[in-house]
């Protein structure tokens, strides 16, 4: 037996996000606004090379972080 949401291509993380994300969208304004800031997620990155952390990044600005990376 498949799971429905790897029959459908997605990865468990990603189905976990879609179904908190309908489950506090289908609350009531003082709890959905309550439970939408817990769902906010500030995640940092950063690149070692040569035994060195280099800057911290958010993650959210990652794909235009690597275009001007690979541009320069």
């Amino acid at each position: 037996m498949t799971f429905a949401w790897k029959a459908a291509g997605l990865s468990y993380n990603r189905y976990l996000t879609i179904a908190g994300r309908a489950v506090r969208r289908s609350l009531k304004d003082d709890k959905r606004i309550a439970a939408e800031r817990r769902g906010n997620l500030d995640v940092r990155f950063s690149k070692w090379q040569g035994g060195k952390q280099g800057e911290a990044k958010n993650l959210a600005d990652a794909p235009t972080s690597a275009a001007t990376e690979t541009s320069a």
